[in-house]
């Protein structure tokens, strides 16, 4: 397989193999991508909990960012977890480094299991400083609700809190349904010219740990190939049901997809 472009993650590091950075990687090199990185905190975790989260200094979060970017140029860009509001300004000064306005941005402020993974104050600075760098913003519901202080219970409510995302600067949002009740998921795609909503059938399953993670990196990838926005989402959603139909089932908690569900093995390798 030729590799098809080059992608910057930024995020945190899961332990257990099923999101962040693990996630981030595995799915930009499943779809043709080469994978590059700036971990922003190692976390303690498992299936079932987060233990603990052990932050990276902000300067050397940017020391990655820049020094890596200045060798291998990437084509896009995909931001998870940041849990401080000086990480959240160092990364947002190094991005004016970076000459690519494919940045994806994943809000990343709970765990599967519960887990609060960013402080109030991270929120604000996030909401001031970041948002306005991203290409795309793609939130999932609770994430949408803490930043738009909206509660969200409808289709209608999902357009109405995209739309104030977008007044914090954002060019496109994505806000995913996932956390809804209903028999199919909508993700929700707008920007300033139209509302784009994504059908899915609910797959029932517990295993769908780093599913956000996933599909922003999905999406990255794609974009960073040349792929349309609209294309891209669609391409990254199917993507990441199709790892979530084909989980391992893994672990007594929540548990990873299977990334490399687009990967065909060649006889002579099995």
């Amino acid at each position: 397989m030729k590799l098809k472009s080059k992608i910057l993650i930024i995020a945190g590091s899961d332990s257990s193999g099923g999101a962040g950075i693990q996630a981030d990687i595995k799915t930009v090199t499943a779809l043709g991508g080469y994978a590059m990185t700036a971990i922003t905190a190692v976390t303690v975790q498992n299936t079932k909990r987060v233990v603990s989260v052990i932050p990276i200094k902000p300067i050397e979060i940017a020391k990655q960012i820049l020094f890596t970017s200045k060798d291998i140029k990437p084509n896009g860009v995909k931001i998870g977890m940041l849990h401080s509001s000086e990480v959240i300004k160092s990364v947002a000064k190094s991005l004016n480094s970076i000459k690519t306005s494919k940045i994806v941005l994943d809000p990343v402020m709970v765990a599967k299991g519960g887990a609060r993974l960013i402080n109030q104050s991270a929120i604000k600075t996030l909401k001031n400083k970041l948002i306005k760098k991203a290409y795309l913003l793609t939130p999932n519901i609770p994430e949408a609700e803490v930043l738009t202080n909206t509660k969200i219970k409808s289709t209608k409510d999902m357009i109405h809190a995209a739309n104030i995302l977008m007044q914090f600067g954002a060019r496109n949002v994505l806000l995913k349904g996932g956390h809804g009740r209903s028999k199919n998921i909508e993700d929700i795609l707008l920007n300033r010219k139209e509302v784009k909503i994504f059908k899915s059938r609910r797959i029932k399953t517990k295993n769908t740990h780093g599913t956000g993670c996933t599909l922003a990196s999905a999406i990255t990838t794609f974009l960073s190939c040349g792929k349309p926005l609209k294309k891209s989402c669609e391409l990254g959603i199917k993507y990441v049901n199709q790892a979530i139909g084909s989980n391992p089932n893994y672990g007594k908690g929540n548990g990873p997809i299977n990334h490399l569900n687009s990967i065909i093995i060649k006889k002579k390798f099995k």
